[in-house]
């Protein structure tokens, strides 16, 4: 089973490429897109569907919006994360696929440290963790990708110091991460590489992707049961090249079968 997670930036200027990926990577089990920054029916669910996926999503004009695409029906569909009734950006996605609980999420930026976006950012981070308290199992499958918006660690940034104050890589937000983690929540990147200057995101500006300035902030965080499964994990630095990419690149997870 295979898992990916990619910030498109907008699934209309991007929906080539993500149909090119997705067939070049031999249809990925489970895909959860992030800022697909279109309403639920003008997503082109078609397309997808045509490639042989079912397509869940939540979706917001202008901003925001995620989807789930899926090789089997997803069950048990939540699309608002809850604790905030007066919500309503489209960052959330919870299904069941096959045995493997699926959270696809896209964290808020928070813009500037001490704005009103930056306090949207703590407090939805918080009412994640409050979901996985009341929602969620830690000792069954569950996994939770998207671009949450975080840096965890040093190694994770390019250039630590530069970003230190930032919304990315912020004592609160990191502090955040590690809350979720917490909860029983591994980072598969780091079960597989230990090293720095691994990134998933590179600013469009000042030749950022060609001089690797990025910053890691694209998960795939999973429940023990699926740790000991992760056999593989990648960035595909190559979705980020050329003309009208993302200013991210997919992260994919591979998971062996579960021992008999």
């Amino acid at each position: 089973m295979r898992i990916a997670t990619w910030n498109v930036n907008s699934i209309r200027a991007r929906k080539e490429r993500v149909l090119d990926w997705l067939i070049r990577q031999q249809l990925p089990e489970i895909v959860c897109l992030q800022e697909t920054k279109v309403t639920d029916d003008a997503f082109p669910r078609r397309e997808f569907e045509d490639i042989g996926y079912w397509v869940t999503v939540c979706g917001q004009k202008t901003y925001n919006g995620v989807a789930l695409l899926s090789r089997s029906e997803p069950s048990q569909v939540v699309d608002h994360l809850g604790g905030d009734p007066e919500d309503r950006e489209a960052r959330f996605l919870s299904a069941y696929i096959a045995d493997v609980h699926i959270l696809c999420l896209y964290v808020p930026n928070g813009q500037v440290v001490g704005s009103e976006k930056f306090a949207y950012k703590r407090t939805w981070l918080s009412r994640v963790r409050h979901f996985l308290d009341a929602q969620c199992d830690a000792g069954k499958p569950l996994a939770l990708c998207g671009d949450l918006n975080i840096a965890p660690e040093a190694r994770d940034v390019h250039d630590p110091e530069e970003w230190q104050d930032s919304v990315l890589f912020h004592p609160d937000m990191r502090q955040a991460f590690a809350a979720l983690c917490g909860w029983g929540l591994v980072d598969t990147f780091r079960l597989h590489y230990v090293e720095g200057d691994l990134y998933s995101w590179w600013d469009y500006r000042q030749l950022a992707f060609p001089r690797n300035k990025g910053l890691r902030i694209d998960h795939i965080l999973v429940t023990q049961s699926l740790a000991e499964r992760c056999t593989d994990v990648a960035i595909d630095r190559e979705a980020r090249k050329g003309k009208g990419a993302s200013d991210h690149a997919p992260v994919i997870a591979e998971f062996g079968a579960v021992p008999e």
